[in-house]
């Protein structure tokens, strides 16, 4: 008669195929890719972009839901609360997922501790942009008209502790000026009120780009350490006078906390492959993206240096939205 050990140790046998096939099989149903913006922004283009091309590579369904709202908090908080399988992504952009732990008294979870990092997906610079009529022709024109008017120069930006307001300040206290901040509901009513000469700058991401083209804004300075195609000409921090100053735009994806490391390395593959498809790098170029590529431990280490620097940031400029 067969021992009970020799019977579990068979029955074991039996079962690590089977654990081994259900990993290799993922995904088994549709994946769900949540975007804390309103359909139609830019997040949403490009996650939308991705999801199209990530469907081929997982031959499955993968969607975007949008769950907009208190600054990015509410998707955030759906997804570091969802199951941790693979069937519940983020797309974010860094800066934002950084700050929100300093920049709210409360949270429902951890920007760091709360989330499986995936992978970047693009890198862009944020611009500083003035109106044609403004007598600053270069950022050095900008910081010392700042300095002979301490507190006196407007810029605009899309909200309180929004990035574009973060780095203002990480750029303002850099530089060693002032500035006095207007916020606005959004990127659109801030560009109107440069457009209007209202104001006296801001700092905007890629999407003033047609606005530089057709020359209804003057690019001063890209607030990154290198030049961008995006935007040919325009000076990095470097060249416009302030070396070591490299503040960044991007995406990135991201799982749930505790996500299967093997999970986490599929979806990684997956959107590395995705990203470097020639119709998806034409499709994000065309919304001003730059891929940028890498693995999960790129992610967090990144993710970890932002949190440090938007939570310094918010400590010394004591911004707060709640």
């Amino acid at each position: 008669m067969m021992g009970a050990r020799r019977i579990a140790a068979l029955a074991l046998a039996a079962l690590l195929p089977m654990a081994g096939l259900h990993a290799q099989e993922y995904p088994a149903k549709p994946v769900k890719i949540v975007v804390p913006f309103p359909p139609g922004g830019s997040t949403d283009v490009a996650a939308r972009i991705l999801a199209a091309r990530l469907a081929d590579e997982f031959r499955q369904p993968v969607y975007v839901e949008n769950k907009p709202g208190a600054g990015t908090t509410i998707g955030a908080a759906y997804v570091a609360s969802s199951a941790p399988d693979g069937y519940t992504l983020y797309v974010t952009g860094p800066i934002t997922h950084a700050s929100s732990q300093a920049l709210y008294r409360k949270l429902p979870y951890d920007a760091l501790r709360g989330f499986a990092p995936v992978g970047n997906m693009t890198v862009s610079p944020f611009i500083v942009v003035v109106h044609p009529a403004s007598p600053a022709k270069s950022l050095k024109d900008l910081l010392e008209a700042a300095r002979r008017q301490p507190g006196r120069l407007s810029y605009a930006s899309s909200g309180n502790g929004a990035a574009p307001h973060l780095v203002t300040e990480i750029i303002a206290r850099s530089a060693g000026v002032s500035f006095t901040h207007v916020p606005f509901k959004g990127v659109g009513p801030a560009v109107v009120a440069l457009l209007g000469n209202q104001v006296d700058f801001m700092i905007a991401d890629v999407a003033v780009v047609p606005q530089i083209r057709e020359g209804k804004l003057r690019a001063l300075a890209l607030t990154t350490a290198a030049e961008s195609a995006l935007v040919p000409g325009v000076p990095s921090m470097a060249e416009a006078g302030m070396p070591g100053v490299d503040v960044p735009s991007g995406l990135a994806l991201f799982a749930p906390a505790g996500t299967p490391e093997a999970t986490v390395a599929r979806i990684n593959a997956a959107m590395n492959r995705a990203l470097r498809d020639a119709d998806v790098m034409q499709k994000f170029a065309m919304q001003g993206f730059e891929i940028q590529t890498g693995t999960p431990a790129d992610l967090a280490a990144m993710m970890a240096r932002e949190v440090e620097r938007y939570g310094q940031i918010v400590r010394q400029t004591g911004i707060r939205i709640d």
